[in-house]
Parts: structure tokens; sequence; C-alpha cells
């Protein structure tokens, strides 16, 4: 009988109280949410997670893959709403997760098919990958930059000043950004490219945590171009990355065009480098691309 050929698998009395055990917690964590004045976010972060992850655990499956597929994804779930101030970071790490599952499953199977099943001492290496930042294995490269340059239809001494007024809250444009929801700065102060002046990025509350705020120092200043330091960080991304410097450019491309750039020093909080590095250069540069937006120049 091949892996294909397998009987289908009836449900059982560990279905039942699998599924239960799941609805149970999601009801105690859902009724919480309620009572802290989160209605919305109960639905989406917390009952239908609970529903899908209870429906997966009524559903027997025929193949190891598919008994692992369950597993994995019932367990992402569940920590989605465990974590719903996390779900975002679920849902990033939700591929490698898949990716390693699967991979140790097929790893398995075959040697099992080869019968060298002493072999399999060599699964625990698929760990090593991920053991970078848990404090057996160093971080590598943590301190990233990103870099977004944008060339609007404005001449350079208009551009000056239009950035001299600071940045203004606007709608989120990027479909990454929106499709995860990623937390956008819902409230902005501030204004001037002198030296000490500041600009605020506030966050508002919500169901991936509170909110917070970001404060920007105007620190250095030339010709077209300003240096920010960051003050003061409570905001909630600072779970994801850490702000170090940040520079804002602008050149003339000709009489009615400028180049805007932006270019951001950030410290990477989620490891592994070669999964999380790559992805969060997409979503900061995703996020830059939203400051150039909120700076009005188009």
């Amino acid at each position: 009988m091949t892996h294909d050929d397998e009987p289908t698998p009836e449900r059982t009395d560990a279905h039942w109280v699998l599924a239960g055990l799941i609805t149970l917690f999601g009801v105690v964590v859902f009724v919480g949410v309620v009572r802290q004045g989160h209605a919305d976010s109960a639905v989406l972060f917390v009952a239908l997670p609970v529903l899908l992850a209870a429906a997966l655990a009524l559903t027997p499956r025929r193949t190891a893959h598919g008994r692992v597929f369950a597993a994995t994804t019932m367990a992402l779930l569940v920590a989605a709403v465990a974590l719903h101030e996390g779900a975002i970071c679920v849902l990033l790490a939700a591929p490698l997760v898949y990716a390693v599952a699967h991979g140790t499953t097929a790893l398995i199977r075959a040697l099992k098919d080869a019968n060298r099943a002493y072999a399999i001492v060599a699964v625990p290496l698929l760990l090593l990958p991920g053991l970078e930042g848990s404090g057996i294995a160093p971080r590598l490269d943590p301190e990233q930059t990103v870099e977004v340059a944008r060339v609007v239809g404005l001449p350079v001494d208009r551009v000056a000043e239009r950035l001299a007024t600071g940045p203004r809250p606007t709608a989120v444009r990027s479909v990454p950004l929106r499709l995860l929801g990623v937390p956008t700065p819902g409230q902005v102060s501030g204004d001037g490219l002198d030296l000490g002046d500041r600009w605020m990025f506030g966050y508002h509350g919500s169901a991936h945590g509170p909110g917070g705020h970001l404060l920007a120092e105007v620190e250095n200043v030339a010709p077209g171009r300003v240096g920010f330091r960051f003050v003061e960080d409570s905001s909630i991304t600072a779970r994801w990355f850490t702000w170090r410097h940040a520079e804002l450019s602008w050149r003339a491309i000709d009489p009615g065009h400028t180049e805007v750039r932006v270019r951001v020093d950030y410290t990477r909080g989620l490891d592994p480098s070669w999964y999380f590095g790559p992805l969060q250069q997409v979503l900061l540069g995703a996020g830059v691309g939203h400051l150039l937006d909120m700076l009005a120049l188009e």
C-alpha cells in the first residue's frame, strides 16, 4: 500500500475532544477581548481562527503530509489567538513553519522508505538554520538599511517648502501593508527642517497591541539633506525592529521635477536573517513609501 493509498481515517472521540478544547479556549479568549472593548477584533482575531482550527480538528487526514498540514495549521491558528497582539508575526512566520514541518516529514518518510532509519539522527540538523538569535547561535547582520526614492513633479524649491511643513496622516496605498494590517501612523504632528525640530508619529491601539508613538528629531542639516535621530520609540512596531537613523534628501532632476530620497537605518528584531531579513526589507520599503505619501509631494 502506497502513502496515497492509505485508507481514509474516521472521525474519532479524540477529534471531538481536541475540537472541544480548542473551542473552549477560544470562548475564554473571546470573552476577555470583548470585555476590553474590542468586539470587532475579537471576531477577526479570535472567533475566525478558532472556528478554522476546530474544523481542522474534526477533519481526519489520510496522508502524513495532510496530518502535518492540519496539525501545523491548528498550532498557528491557536498561536494567533493566544498572541493576537502579534498575529502579524504568526502570519509572516507561517510559510517558514510550513516549509520546516513538511520538509522534515518528507525527509523522514524518504529515510523510512529507503530502510535507512538510522539516518534519522540527521533530522535535528534541519533545526540549525533556525537557531540564529536564540542565544546558541549569533545573530547575522541585524543592522539593515532601506532606501526609497521617488521623482515628483515639482521644482526643487517647492519640494523644500512642502517638506518643511512636515508629514500628515494619509490613507495607506501599499497593498502588502493593507493586506497584513501592518500598523501605520494614525496621528502625525510636528514640522520644520531645522536643528532640533521634531516630528511625532502616533499609532492607534488595535488588536495588534497598544499604539504608542515614534519621535524623530533633526540632528544635522546640509543643503538638500536632513538627518534625523529617533529620541523616543514606544510604538507597536518596536517589537519587530528598532529605528536607528533616517536621512531625507532631495535634488533637482530638471526645472520641473525633483528626486526625493529617504534612507532609514534600523535593527532587525526577528530571526533568522535569511528569512526575516528580506521580508522586513520589503515591508520597511513599503513603510518608507508610505512616509513619502504622508509628505504630500504629489
